[in-house]
């Protein structure tokens, strides 16, 4: 049987007793029911998942003897960065929930000039919280061990900056200059970059164009932003990564 997997923000080792976060805590005991004495797994991000049983389930807490610690080694060979034109609501947390499952390894999103999505200093702090959640959830059921890593949105222009320089950089495009099956990643990364529902704009276009940004090929349909990222890391990890 699968045990559970629970993704907790605190320090783990073999051999500690861990107060689990209120949440947690309440997935387990009163949503999974499980009991005292029952096995589950704990990771926070460190490679490695850490077996447990439950020592006391009370009131206000609930408490984790960890037994062992051991490496998990599923991580993609390829270096995948999305670069991630903000969509609305549940779009974008299909993107990153996918995303995380087929092995990306950073999520920058993106303000473009079409993004429909308009975030002041509260929203982005609570919008990137509820990311994170969507992030660890996914790396739950997956079985990643490692947490993708999420930036703080950006203009597009300084996403394109920051983004690892020797990277492949590609952005979605039916009449791109280069396919699949004739293009080659050097360095084992490559960054994807997907607009928001309304597309890349021409000075979008332009501005990718200057940070060395190259058109893929993936058909000759346009596709919606919460396709198109996850085709495209699908195929790249097919073709370059988790073969």
């Amino acid at each position: 049987m699968r045990l559970t997997r629970c993704y907790v923000a605190l320090p783990l080792q073999a051999g500690a007793r861990v107060v689990l976060p209120e949440l947690v805590a309440n997935h387990l005991a009163r949503v999974l029911r499980l009991r005292e004495g029952d096995a589950c797994v704990l990771f926070n991000g460190d490679g490695q998942d850490h077996d447990g049983r439950i020592a006391s389930i009370g009131k206000r807490e609930v408490v984790v003897e960890l037994q062992a610690s051991r490496a998990v080694d599923n991580e993609s060979p390829l270096h995948v960065t999305l670069l991630q034109g903000i969509a609305r609501g549940e779009k974008m947390d299909l993107i990153l929930q996918k995303a995380t499952e087929l092995g990306v390894a950073a999520v920058v999103p993106v303000m473009a000039e079409r993004t429909e999505v308009k975030l002041d200093a509260e929203r982005t702090e609570k919008r990137m919280a509820h990311w994170r959640s969507v992030i660890a959830s996914a790396c739950e059921q997956s079985g990643r061990a490692r947490l993708p890593t999420l930036s703080a949105p950006a203009a597009l222009a300084e996403a394109a900056r920051i983004v690892q320089a020797d990277a492949t950089k590609l952005t979605l495009d039916p009449t791109g200059d280069v396919s699949l099956a004739t293009m080659q990643i050097v360095g084992g990364a490559v960054v994807v970059a997907i607009g928001p529902e309304g597309g890349w704009s021409p000075r979008d276009r332009d501005t990718l164009s200057a940070a060395g940004f190259t058109g893929l090929r993936l058909g000759p349909r346009i596709l919606r932003t919460e396709t198109a990222g996850l085709a495209a890391i699908a195929a790249l990890q097919s073709r370059f990564g988790d073969l």
